[in-house]
């Protein structure tokens, strides 16, 4: 597993089980806008970190929902990676998980309860240069040259 990032001096990142998705439409992908309370304006992938008794597929489902709204199917992974950072709360964590092509099935805007995640759709080549993280923008232009475009 590809690790990104670099610890934070000083502190220890705790291990933490993630799952993420690409959800493509009309060319373009779902990225969350993050602007948290406390300060801060990122572009992530949907997704999230993998509650005790979920799975990464399930944990995804949720995740996904819960920032954009939108009901999705897991398809394959795409790859998987692993990225040092701190959570706007100030946690040390690093992600540990996959990359999974989803397809929108729906909308349901009862599922989207974080209300500092809002649902973009960005070109992926301009989604690789702006992601937050390292090892999403890597999972992205991976996605995309396995389908050839």
């Amino acid at each position: 597993m590809l690790q990104f990032g670099a610890p934070t001096p000083g502190k220890t990142h705790t291990p933490r089980p993630a799952a993420f998705g690409i959800a493509e439409r009309d060319g373009r992908i779902a990225l969350v806008r993050i602007r948290p309370v406390a300060g801060g304006d990122w572009l992530d992938l949907p997704g999230g970190a993998v509650d005790p008794g979920e799975d990464e597929v399930t944990a995804l489902v949720r995740e996904f929902g819960e920032e954009t709204g939108l009901v999705i199917s897991v398809g394959e992974p795409v790859t998987a990676f692993a990225q040092y950072f701190e959570k706007s709360d100030g946690q040390a964590v690093n992600n540990q998980g996959h990359v999974y092509a989803v397809a929108v099935a729906r909308e349901d805007a009862a599922l989207k309860i974080e209300d500092d995640h809002t649902l973009v759709w960005v070109d992926p080549a301009d989604a690789v240069r702006t992601l937050r993280h390292d090892g999403h923008a890597w999972a992205v232009a991976k996605w995309v040259r396995g389908r050839g475009q």
